[in-house]
């Protein structure tokens, strides 16, 4: 394939994929340095940049006593840019942006911006959101709020382990991972075990997970036909910011119990429709 056919390499902080779990320092310094010693642009995935900035504090000793600011300032200054979802450590209900340093590239992308979405000061956002979102970077590094922020998520995967609900370990910042393989063993791969377990919150208790696993990763071999499913199969139970009280995390822990109780009535699914490119946003269903 070779270097000079890779547009960019992307690493997400928090890895959504994987379970929510941060990126050392280290891992960010030397992606970033193998990517340029191949010429090839380094950007962050960074919609959780601040969690991830807060778990470098906690568990790397040489950055415990650093703000998690400055940490923040650190991680970026490896990239040559970033995509930011706004709706995550941005705390905002809309918005998001795409950051870099090459001043060419980013006059490529002000010619997209303005043929799909809006001027290059506003982006199809409305002024209140784009002062919102000013607002939110700061406010998501706040470290009071970052500590809140991770001991909720803490709270909820312990008590999901007191009653025996396999996850993934430990959580990460802003979600807890469903182990799907372990919570329902009987229904293989194949058969979408994630999104029958999605299916199964929703109906029981009105509790909104999303799979992250056979629909969302699994792809066909080019070589074979065959499909390749990954090594995870996970139902993400994400936390919305400063929304939730310990009420509500204790009902989801109760409706999780109760599926748990009656796992083995649980059957898969085969896809009735699935779009060629990320299927699992637009994908339907029909059990088994």
């Amino acid at each position: 394939m070779g270097a000079e056919n890779i547009p960019l390499g992307m690493l997400t902080v928090t890895n959504n994929a994987g379970g929510g779990q941060p990126v050392s320092m280290g891992n960010i310094r030397a992606t970033g340095e193998v990517l340029h010693k191949h010429g090839i642009p380094f950007f962050l995935d960074a919609c959780r940049y601040a969690e991830n900035a807060y778990f470098i504090k906690l568990r790397d000793p040489d950055y415990a006593d650093v703000p998690v600011l400055e940490i923040a300032r650190e991680m970026f200054s490896y990239a040559d840019g970033c995509t930011m979802s706004a709706k995550k450590d941005a705390l905002v209900n809309i918005g998001g942006f795409f950051a870099m340093n090459d001043e060419e590239l980013y006059r490529q992308a002000c010619q997209e911006l303005i043929v799909r979405e809006g001027f290059p000061t506003y982006g199809g956002l409305a002024g209140r959101d784009l002062e919102a979102v000013a607002r939110g970077l700061w406010e998501g590094l706040d470290e009071q709020y970052l500590a809140y922020r991770i001991a909720h998520t803490k709270y909820l995967a312990d008590r999901l382990l007191e009653e025996g609900i396999p996850i993934l370990e430990p959580p990460g910042g802003h979600a807890v991972y469903i182990d799907v393989k372990r919570f329902l063993p009987h229904i293989p791969q194949p058969e979408l075990p994630g999104q029958a377990l999605s299916i199964a919150l929703y109906a029981e208790g009105g509790v909104r997970g999303i799979e992250m696993g056979s629909v969302a990763f699994a792809r066909e071999d080019p070589a074979t036909g065959d499909m390749v499913y990954p090594d995870l199969e996970l139902v993400r139970l994400a936390i919305p910011r400063r929304v939730y009280t310990q009420a509500h995390l204790d009902y989801v822990v109760e409706t999780c119990r109760r599926i748990y109780e009656q796992r083995d009535g649980i059957r898969g699914l085969r896809f009735t429709y699935a779009p060629r490119l990320l299927r699992h946003f637009t994908a339907k269903f029909a059990p088994l």
